[in-house]
């Protein structure tokens, strides 16, 4: 065992980085963690955006709309619509963790593969609903 800090203790060090086989479970840790930062400043800051533009007025609100209909407020709103899906279907698989199914290894990756599909498909099945009105 390797010596690590002071007073002469034996402790285990953490094996590094590139021993570690990259797996579905670590992609959709790692989605889970970026959809939830999206949300809470993208989509956080365009709530905040959008309420100050209904307070100020109807030119402010018509300012807000005229830039969140250009072509990148529409990256943005499917950006957040997309981590918010992503970020709901991430916390149903941490559910049924949570619950303690799911942790057999085959059901793991499939749960895991299957997320951020189901992320992709609830967001394109969003916005061909809100475009095809």
């Amino acid at each position: 065992m390797a010596q690590a800090g002071t007073g002469g203790r034996n402790r285990p060090l953490s094996p590094h980085l590139q021993i570690w086989r990259w797996g579905p479970g670590m992609t959709v840790s790692i989605l889970h963690r970026i959809s939830g930062n999206g949300l809470a400043v993208a989509g956080l800051g365009l709530l905040l955006w959008w309420l100050g533009a209904l307070a100020g007025g109807a030119e402010s609100y018509a300012t807000f709309t005229r830039l969140v209909d250009s072509w990148w407020g529409m990256v943005i709103l499917v950006g957040v619509s997309w981590s918010f899906f992503n970020h709901l279907a991430s916390g149903v698989r941490h559910f049924v963790l949570d619950i303690g199914s799911g942790y057999e290894l085959v059901a793991n990756a499939r749960w895991a593969i299957i997320t951020p599909l189901v992320g992709i498909l609830f967001t394109a099945a969003f916005w061909a609903a809100i475009l095809i009105r």
